[in-house]
């Protein structure tokens, strides 16, 4: 089947490579020149485990093509929406100006009976409000919301843990769409994926209150390792035993200095900004979650300052970890980042590095504090603050390390405090000891 993704992001340039791989015929369209040339040449822009090899692999077979030319996609059967939704700058809405801008180019082009499939992250109502341009133009629109974790990007998408299917209310375009959709996700579909049929209102609604769970666990754990600090308790105890309710489950239990990235806090700013729109105050609590996750990163700052006597002026201070998670360059909203800029307006001398996200701080600032290692980094450092749980911070042996004082603050609880504490160092974790 031909299929086109328009959008070519974190998002839209996965899925694209990876409907290539399933057999079909793909076309991917961005505005952004640079990009189209290097995906197009098979080079991805971004890193994200196993991405390359199957962008390579895509181009090479021919399946898959980049453009910035809306009109080579007026042939395809299926046109993917994958665009992003960035928070708006004056709220916390969600800015749709990338949505609407793809559908209004798409239109014109659109081959009748096509199906339009919506993957952006958008305020719940997108769907209805966009379904008469798309039947105007006479195609067919249907909601199919992504769950892409970053790092693991290429396997949620091949094989994810659902398929959500928002479609509309006419149910004579509603079954063309289904059965074009299950045709494309054939494979996926008969590995087993669950498949769930829903109207476009639900199916909007499923990842932005998947998200917010998650941030409110998130959340949750960081607010009982506050008390646990308060009370000389341990988190990482705490959590495994809760964990252990399978009501509960041990996942996003991970105390630490909170969440980041381009879903987590815009996600939940939006779902709060609309709901809000419509009248409700169901959402106000995630006013509370979000406070607790800022307070989290705060707090590493705090500890250092308190650590270093006070006075962070002129005192070297380690960053291990840039990205807002490992496995990833991707330094949106990043926990990691927000702490070295704290410190860097009380006057520290902050060094980063960042296995993929340090040379790509560089590449934008050949000024950037960024070491190339660990080793670099930590010499002569007054304290350590590890912030990205990278495996090659995880595996450090600490006897290597040549700081001016060991200190180490270990803000994802990613590290066996025994060995740090027996190689000589001072370690705090978050919630524990």
């Amino acid at each position: 089947m031909k299929i086109s993704v328009i959008g070519c992001g974190y998002l839209g340039a996965v899925h694209a490579a990876c409907m290539a791989e399933l057999g079909h015929e793909v076309i991917g369209v961005d505005v952004d020149q640079e990009k189209v040339d290097l995906l197009a040449a098979g080079r991805a822009p971004f890193h994200e485990p196993d991405f390359d090899d199957l962008l390579a692999r895509g181009v090479a077979s021919g399946r898959l093509s980049f453009t910035t030319d809306f009109a080579q996609v007026a042939d395809a059967t299926v046109h993917f929406i994958g665009v992003g939704t960035p928070q708006r700058a004056d709220g916390r809405g969600a800015d749709m100006r990338y949505v609407e801008s793809a559908v209004d180019s798409l239109l014109p082009h659109l081959a009748d009976q096509a199906v339009v499939v919506g993957k952006s992250t958008v305020p719940v109502g997108t769907a209805d409000s966009l379904e008469p341009l798309v039947t105007g133009a006479g195609g067919i629109l249907i909601w199919n919301p992504e769950f892409l974790r970053e790092s693991f990007a290429v396997q949620d998408t091949l094989r994810p843990d659902r398929l959500v299917y928002g479609l509309s209310k006419d149910s004579d375009r509603a079954e063309q769409a289904l059965a074009v959709l299950d045709e494309v996700y054939a494979d996926i579909i008969e590995a087993g994926t669950p498949r769930l049929i829903m109207d476009f209102p639900t199916a909007e609604l499923v990842k932005v209150s998947a998200n917010s769970f998650l941030a409110m666990k998130i959340s949750f754990i960081n607010a009982m390792a506050e008390i646990c600090d308060a009370t000389g308790a341990d988190v990482t105890k705490l959590a495994e035993a809760i964990g252990l309710d399978d009501r509960i489950g041990r996942k996003f239990l991970r105390a630490g200095i909170g969440y980041g990235g381009g879903c987590l806090p815009k996600d939940t700013l939006a779902f709060q900004a609309r709901t809000e729109e419509l009248g409700l105050n169901s959402l106000d609590f995630l006013t509370d979650v979000n406070a607790i996750n800022e307070r989290r990163r705060q707090r590493v700052v705090d500890l250092a300052v308190d650590e270093l006597g006070g006075d962070v002026t002129g005192r070297r201070i380690a960053i291990l970890g840039a990205a807002f998670k490992p496995n990833t360059d991707d330094t949106r909203e990043s926990p990691a980042l927000d702490i070295a800029r704290r410190l860097e307006k009380l006057g520290a001398d902050v060094v980063i590095t960042d296995p993929a996200a340090g040379p790509v701080l560089a590449a934008r600032d050949s000024a950037a504090p960024i070491a190339a290692d660990a080793h670099e980094a930590v010499k002569d450092s007054a304290i350590t603050l590890l912030l990205t749980e990278w495996d090659e911070f995880k595996s450090l042996d600490p006897a290597t390390l040549n700081p001016a004082q060991k200190i180490i603050i270990d803000g994802r609880n990613a590290i066996d405090p025994t060995t740090w504490k027996q190689a000589g160092w001072t370690y705090y974790g978050m919630g524990r000891s």
